[in-house]
């Protein structure tokens, strides 16, 4: 763990570290606070403060903070180098690790070689840790603001579209869903969606937006835009912070395909038609929350849900256990993460199995061979009974059946 590093890029649409190959993108950056560091002086005029464990490489492999001593020579931005001093300072620091960078795992912080702190998973996340570190994240494309809307967008929308020469549909409109999450609005937390493909399984993460600034009074406006881009989505909305924000694109900027929730009657939430619906949004209640962390962990682990957010991925490695349920561990966010909760819940609703025309369920049920395929896919066979079919007549107090005469063909 290190001072973050001049070699970091941050900026809107990507993250990237200076290694030795270049440029390269990190998963993200975990800060921690220690009582307690090291600082290194080295003999190209570089220094580095550090924790004790934090891996440099050296000639001869990684070699801890810890352990280094005046014959062991660094890797650096300039060749090889030593320590000319080593500092143990008891006094609390701010220390931050890189996560997952480049092919490599390595990365110039302060023109020193350091290894990349690999995050391998815990038995507390929600996601299986193996899971996680499979999860491989896209650059985002690069559009123009006013395109974009503010977005992280890995994908654009598919729309219909046709064969020139054939004629032929080649592919129909998508159907969209985002599920927003919103904040205060007061820089602690942020306002998040995500933008799922859910024509197909697996679903995709086509989108994302994160920001700690803005208003809710500003934010339904964003999400009409946002929502119209992608083919007029389906809008699933948080509503225990501020049903505001709903009521708004619903009501006053009338946008229509907002996903309507009924609740009484002590019955748990379920999406509803706009007749029967009693709110414009999903209040996160711990049924709905477990619900949603349930379905999102068997979607993600049996690969029916790419993600291709890096913050997103991020905040799953740190999205963790935490009394009865699950949450940010401290100092970390988990905004977009919940966007996925939600998306989770979503997928169990039997309003989205019908609108979507995907059922996760019976997918898993045909995988794991609990399920034919053609039990899934054909209605079952008509039996008929020949009773039914024959015509009577009655004459004279008598039942006569009536007998068709016999066709022929010539």
């Amino acid at each position: 763990m290190y001072k973050l590093p001049e070699s970091v890029r941050l900026n809107k649409t990507n993250k990237k570290i200076l290694t030795p190959n270049g440029y390269e993108s990190f998963l993200g950056v975990n800060k921690i606070t220690k009582n307690s560091y090291i600082h290194l002086k080295f003999s190209n005029g570089q220094e580095l403060k550090c924790s004790e464990d934090h891996p440099l490489m050296t000639c001869e492999g990684i070699v801890r903070a810890k352990d280094i001593d005046k014959l062991t020579e660094i890797e650096s931005i300039d060749g090889g180098c030593f320590v000319t001093s080593k500092r143990h300072i008891k006094r609390k620091i701010e220390l931050f690790d890189i996560v997952n960078s480049g092919k490599d795992n390595i990365y110039y912080s302060n023109g020193i070689v350091s290894h990349n702190c690999e995050f391998h998973g815990s038995t507390n996340t929600l996601i299986d840790g193996g899971k996680l570190q499979a999860l491989y994240a896209k650059e985002p494309l690069e559009l123009d603001e006013n395109d974009a809307y503010g977005m992280e967008v890995y994908e654009n929308r598919i729309k219909e579209s046709y064969d020139e020469e054939t004629q032929k549909l080649v592919d129909k409109d998508h159907i969209y869903v985002i599920c927003a999450d919103v904040s205060e609005g007061k820089n602690l937390d942020y306002t998040t969606f995500s933008v799922i493909d859910s024509s197909t399984i697996p679903y995709r993460q086509v989108a994302t937006y994160r920001n700690n600034t803005i208003s809710p009074m500003l934010f339904p406006d964003v999400l009409k835009l946002c929502a119209e881009y992608y083919n007029n989505a389906y809008v699933l909305i948080e509503i225990n912070n501020n049903p505001q924000v709903a009521d708004t694109l619903y009501q006053d900027l009338e946008y229509e395909n907002v996903f309507k929730i009924f609740s009484g009657n002590k019955k748990a939430q379920q999406l509803s038609e706009n007749g029967r619906a009693n709110q414009n949004g999903v209040n996160m209640s711990p049924l709905v929350k477990r619900t949603g962390c349930s379905a999102l962990k068997t979607i993600v682990e049996t690969n029916k849900l790419e993600i291709y957010s890096s913050e997103t991925i991020y905040e799953l490695t740190r999205f963790i256990a935490t009394n009865n349920s699950f949450a940010a561990e401290e100092g970390a966010h988990d905004d977009l993460a919940m966007t996925l909760v939600m998306f989770g819940w979503l997928s169990t609703q039997k309003l989205f199995i019908e609108l979507s025309s995907t059922d996760i369920r019976k997918r898993l049920q045909i995988e794991n061979n609990y399920l034919k395929e053609e039990d899934h896919e054909l209605p079952p066979m008509p039996e008929f009974n020949d009773s039914l079919r024959d015509k009577y007549t009655l004459e004279g107090g008598d039942l006569w059946k009536v007998v068709e005469p016999e066709q022929f063909y010539y």
